[in-house]
């Protein structure tokens, strides 16, 4: 069963299409990886999949039914973005952090925890005293409060190293395993995001340029590479949203 999908999805900003006829789907206990350059439009799908955004055509469906307006009713009904801006508060504990985002029925905060167990020793710390990758922590830590049924995430690697990404997927590898939670991944380490998901859509301005199951992906590099430059040649070496080195 599909609990997201796109159907014929063009969004954009003012009169400027960053996604244009967007087919894709993510089933229950599925990760799917949503991989591209940047200006690719894959922040575009997520912000549309959430709510924050409306397409100018196609529509989004959660668990068979039209994505609603409001950000605050689909999270209520189980689709949740982590946003690539983390959205925490640095001057606020870890625990204050959660308490603030907790609503009526979601998860106990140590529940939480138990799911995050290098997290659960730091909730008194004030969260501008985390590394990167603790803050990373906590914003996933936030998303798994409202006991996501789709797990929308932008980035989750932005700007920190490798061994802490390899620290940070697994947990949404387990949610999706373990919770039945279908998972929508946007990850500027193709590598790390290959081992992660079961599928993997690449992105090309704003259309699909290649999509397979991860395996398939890995094991075609430069099915991968042309994916990502269209009909261009260029280096093996191309750069992230962020910056940050990417090998394709």
């Amino acid at each position: 069963m599909s609990v997201l999908e796109l159907k014929g999805v063009t969004a954009g900003y003012g009169h400027a299409a960053a996604v244009r006829d967007l087919d894709l789907s993510v089933k229950a206990g599925e990760v799917v990886a949503l991989l591209g350059p940047n200006g690719a439009g894959k922040t575009t799908v997520l912000r549309t999949a959430v709510g924050l955004l409306q397409p100018t055509s196609g529509e989004v469906r959660v668990f068979g039914r039209r994505l609603g307006r409001r950000v605050e009713k689909n999270a209520r009904a189980g689709v949740v973005l982590v946003p690539d801006t983390r959205a925490i508060f640095h001057q606020l504990t870890v625990r204050e952090n959660l308490s603030l985002a907790r609503r009526r029925g979601d998860l106990d905060i140590d529940a939480v925890l138990d799911r995050l167990p290098r997290l659960a020793p730091l909730v008194n710390r004030r969260v501008g005293l985390l590394s990167g990758g603790e803050q990373q922590m906590l914003a996933l830590a936030k998303a798994l409060l409202a006991r996501p049924r789709v797990l929308l995430v932008d980035e989750l690697s932005l700007g920190l190293a490798p061994l802490a990404v390899q620290e940070l997927l697994p947990i949404v590898r387990a949610l999706a395993d373990e919770a039945w939670t279908g998972v929508l991944l946007v990850e500027q380490h193709v590598d790390l995001a290959l081992a992660t998901a079961d599928r993997a859509v690449v992105l090309h301005h704003g259309r699909t340029a290649l999509s397979g199951t991860a395996a398939e992906l890995r094991a075609d590099r430069e099915a991968v590479r042309k994916a990502y430059f269209g009909d261009h040649e260029e280096d093996e070496l191309v750069l992230a949203e962020d910056g940050a080195p990417l090998h394709a």
